[in-house]
């Protein structure tokens, strides 16, 4: 794996750390790519079926800014001594989120 350093002339260079090899950086390269979450539902809720099944409250959506109903899990992610997490689906817009 190469590593970058400043040379002497204040200009970056990738260098390997086992070789004598050292390739300058002449141009900068930028990209950026959006993070994609990953769907947790699936695996740890069972899926839409059990929200659908799930008990329904009513609380702030911080989607909608909305006092509506949601649909809310209680699952155990931490040890056994820890309380339980809750999530919430909002009924109205589907957002989800955990409290």
């Amino acid at each position: 794996m190469l590593l970058v350093e400043n040379d002497n002339q204040g200009k970056l260079k990738f260098y390997c750390q086992t070789c004598p090899y050292f390739f300058g950086i002449n141009n900068k390269v930028v990209s950026k790519v959006p993070l994609v979450r990953k769907q947790i539902d699936s695996d740890v809720f069972g899926g839409d079926e059990a929200w659908n099944n799930s008990q329904q409250v009513d609380i702030e959506c911080p989607t909608c800014k909305v006092r509506r109903r949601a649909h809310l899990m209680e699952i155990q992610v931490y040890p056994a001594d820890e309380p339980k997490t809750a999530y919430y689906k909002c009924t109205y817009c589907a957002t989800r989120w955990r409290n």
